[in-house]
């Protein structure tokens, strides 16, 4: 007797039905129309610089990527909550918080490999060939193959 697994679902149906994941699926649905009632208040241009992290107890806690906007944000803030308390899913609003939180960047975008001349090879070549241990021999060899011929 041999055991088959139980049949695929599709990925929505898991999301509906399976509870952590039914759970987690309705917050990010919560979050996304927060989001959009939030954005509908705010300036187009500082639409793309806000994000709705958290909405409890009364406070509202907005992530600004640009620290220019979230001043200006900030300026604009008791004129924002006016606006906002007016919605339903707002009514109990007291407090928006600001918090500046940039974009990540690489850290280190990795550039095209240094070239190796064919002097700098010859010359790695020959320390490999007074190299006794096997592996570090090995490995100069390696890194002298690398050259590129020059175009002279």
């Amino acid at each position: 007797m041999s055991l088959r697994p139980p049949p695929a679902r599709a990925p929505a149906t898991l999301l509906r039905e399976a509870k952590p994941l039914k759970a987690l699926f309705g917050e990010a649905r919560r979050l996304d129309r927060l989001q959009q009632l939030v954005e509908s208040q705010l300036q187009p241009a500082a639409r793309e610089y806000c994000r709705v992290a958290s909405w409890r107890e009364g406070t509202l806690l907005l992530i600004v990527t640009d620290g220019h906007w979230a001043t200006r944000l900030r300026y604009q803030q008791r004129r924002l909550q006016r606006q906002l308390q007016g919605m339903e899913e707002f009514r109990a609003l007291s407090r928006i918080q600001f918090k500046v939180q940039p974009p990540e960047t690489p850290r280190h975008k990795p550039g095209p490999a240094p070239e190796l001349s064919v002097r700098a090879a010859d010359n790695i070549q020959e320390t490999a060939q007074g190299i006794t241990d096997p592996k570090l021999r090995a490995a100069l060899e390696r890194l002298a193959s690398h050259a590129r011929p020059s175009d002279s």
